[in-house]
């Protein structure tokens, strides 16, 4: 088997335990309305406080946030901690779902991400509309947090962008290790995400589109990046690759920050506090406080 095959697999492996992980709490937020439907998922974020399309930014966070799921993940799951984290702290906050494939339910960022970069900034373009402000702040989780590159630097989204915080964003493609050990806990799902799922073979190590989109340097001028990551992950591997290079870049391991830590992959984009404060920091660093374990 081809290498990139051998990793494909693994990748498919992996994210469908991060989908399983979080479909549970996604299900849970949209009990109350049409079950499946997109408009449930709208309705669930709604009612706590985020996609408020009449939400106006004030003058102490004059931009939008908008949450950028991982792959399979979707715009509630990621975000069910996050989210009312934020609002809480004063901000609009947005999420989207995109990269979804016909008869998928759920399970998003799948699809090329090159068409979920334009979907990224068709949903940009709405928010600021409705905002009103000139340029928004986004926050993305494993896919979600290297996917919005492709809108900075191919789609004019460095206009219309201040910051990029990536937790656990697969900046440079992954290796996943030994992680194809997994697939026979998985019967009849390998042929599936394997020839169907474009989104997976962008995500590997040297991947055509890595390739295009890291060649000539991985950031673009006007734009604040944050990388979050942490030393336990195990989907994007090794955690150091998540890393970026250029100016304006912050990268920061939530154990540097608290030694004990043990969040993966998953936990530091949906659950860990070390790193949503680190998020609120990027988000204001004029304003921000020492991140501890306490955090």
């Amino acid at each position: 088997m081809l290498p990139w095959r051998r990793a494909l697999r693994a990748l498919a492996a992996a994210l469908l335990v991060t989908g399983a992980v979080t479909l549970t709490p996604a299900a849970t937020a949209a009990a109350d309305t049409a079950p499946g439907s997109t408009a449930s998922a709208a309705t669930a974020s709604s009612s706590r406080g985020w996609n408020d399309y009449d939400c106006k930014p004030s003058a102490a966070h004059p931009r939008p946030v908008v949450l950028v799921h991982g792959t399979f993940g979707n715009s509630v799951d990621n975000w069910l901690v996050l989210a009312p984290y934020l609002v809480k702290r004063g901000y609009c906050v947005y999420s989207l779902d995109y990269g979804q494939l016909p008869g998928v339910p759920f399970f998003n960022g799948l699809g090329p991400i090159d068409k979920s970069a334009e979907q990224l900034d068709a949903f940009v373009d709405k928010v600021l509309a409705s905002t009103g402000a000139k340029k928004a702040d986004l926050v993305g989780h494993s896919q979600g947090g290297m996917m919005p590159r492709q809108y900075l630097k191919f789609l004019g989204g460095a206009a219309k962008v201040n910051a990029l915080i990536g937790l656990a964003p697969d900046n440079h493609g992954t290796t996943l290790l030994g992680l194809t050990k997994l697939l026979p806990y998985f019967p009849g799902i390998e042929d599936l995400l394997t020839t169907k799922t474009p989104g997976l073979a962008d995500q590997i190590a040297g991947s055509p589109f890595l390739t295009k989109l890291n060649e000539g340097g991985d950031t673009v001028p006007g734009v604040r990046y944050t990388v979050i990551s942490t030393k336990y992950d195990e989907v994007v591997t090794p955690y150091r690759t998540q890393f970026l290079n250029g100016p304006n870049v912050h990268n920061v391991t939530v154990q540097d920050l608290c030694p004990v830590d043990l969040s993966e992959h998953v936990a530091i984009g949906i659950l860990d506090r070390v790193a949503h404060h680190e998020v609120a920091n990027a988000l204001d660093p004029e304003h921000a406080t020492p991140t501890t374990c306490l955090s």
